[in-house]
């Protein structure tokens, strides 16, 4: 399907100019509709200007009003001869000066939470090379200590559509290998519309696991036999009953009764 040039700066257009849905732009622009959600939430192309597709001869007024009117309605793209053939990509993904630098923010990113990715997956959605992947898993990059994970689709380096396809595709392989999968992998291997959709189930931190039923006493009784066995106050200074005490020596009263 042909799509428009600049696609992510005309759908940052879209988003400010119409009143089309994000599924609409989505579909014009070949971007994910997330994407686009992004684009409005601010979160997506941050600092992007807008690339009017109407001015340059992409898209006609008429197309727009369409649209707004039919939320089913679908864009259609002027037709240039000069764009027949282009949009398969020959070569490695190009990655603008700009964005290199990001590129191991987002590497670290996929093999922190997609394993599963091959080397050759995530240099294809990136654009770098195997060694610079393979440096990043083993924790052996010169700038490993600075490095922190941020999503590929927000950097603008791929796009959501591209990293779904390559998960669905390694959760095909996996489960032709064999491989049984847990919860949290099986949620990063589905789609980010799929994984939105799932009930989020409370778990115990691995730190604290075993310990639900930990109690700092093994006494079975309750909290009424503690109480009763509890020394009272005399016990603990000795203190003798009333019966219990010494007699009184009385000499000196026997020898006053002798003199008198």
């Amino acid at each position: 399907m042909a799509k428009p040039i600049m696609a992510k700066a005309t759908a940052v257009w879209l988003v400010d100019n119409t009143t089309l849905s994000f599924k609409q732009i989505a579909d014009f622009c070949d971007l994910h509709e997330l994407e686009v959600q992004g684009i409005a939430d601010g979160d997506v192309a941050a600092g992007v200007k807008g690339f009017d597709p109407i001015a340059n001869n992409q898209l006609d007024q008429i197309e727009i009003d369409r649209g707004e009117s039919d939320p089913l309605h679908k864009l259609k793209l002027k037709f240039n001869p000069a764009a027949v053939g282009e949009e398969k990509r020959r070569g490695p993904r190009y990655t603008p000066l700009s964005k290199r630098q990001d590129r191991p923010a987002a590497i670290l990113w996929l093999v922190k939470f997609h394993p599963e990715l091959s080397d050759g997956q995530v240099g294809k959605l990136v654009g770098t090379t195997k060694p610079t992947i393979q440096s990043i898993r083993e924790r052996t990059h010169w700038n490993i200590a600075n490095i922190q994970p941020i999503d590929p689709v927000a950097l603008g380096l791929c796009k959501q559509s591209e990293l779904d396809a390559a998960v669905q595709k390694a959760a095909k392989k996996r489960e032709a290998e064999g491989g049984v999968l847990s919860d949290d992998e099986r949620r990063k291997l589905v789609s980010t519309e799929q994984s939105l959709e799932m009930d989020t189930e409370p778990k115990i931190p691995t730190a604290i696991s075993g310990l639900e039923t930990f109690s700092l006493t093994d006494d079975p009784r309750g909290d009424d036999d503690q109480e009763d066995d509890l020394p009272d106050a005399d016990s603990f200074f000795n203190l003798p009953s009333g019966d219990d005490q010494p007699d009184v020596d009385h000499g000196d009263d026997d020898e006053e009764d002798d003199r008198s």
